[in-house]
């Protein structure tokens, strides 16, 4: 492999150091390469796409919730199971 260019080479220790730096060179346009005991390891380069923008978000996209039938949402409690919810069958459980 052919001697890296020292400018745009930097050892692990250095990068973690000035890490800032080189990410603002690298978003200028500047490809860093990153070495470990001397030999180069990685390449700090500049992304070469926007962030992608999230799409606003369309209520209703659970299309399984629609599979569940409405009996599941609305059917109400059996009654002995209403009153101990309502805290009136107490006694049966609690003498």
């Amino acid at each position: 492999m052919a001697d890296a260019d020292p400018q745009k080479t930097f050892n692990v220790h250095d990068a973690k150091t000035q890490l800032s730096k080189l990410m603002d060179r690298a978003h200028a346009g500047e490809e860093i390469l990153l070495a470990k005991a001397g030999q180069p390891w990685a390449r700090l380069v500049p992304l070469d796409h926007a962030p992608a923008v999230k799409p606003k978000r369309q209520p209703g996209g659970l299309k399984v919730l629609r599979e569940i039938p409405d009996s599941v949402w609305f059917d109400p409690l059996p009654e002995d199971e209403l009153e101990l919810w309502e805290g009136k069958r107490l006694d049966k459980y609690f003498p």
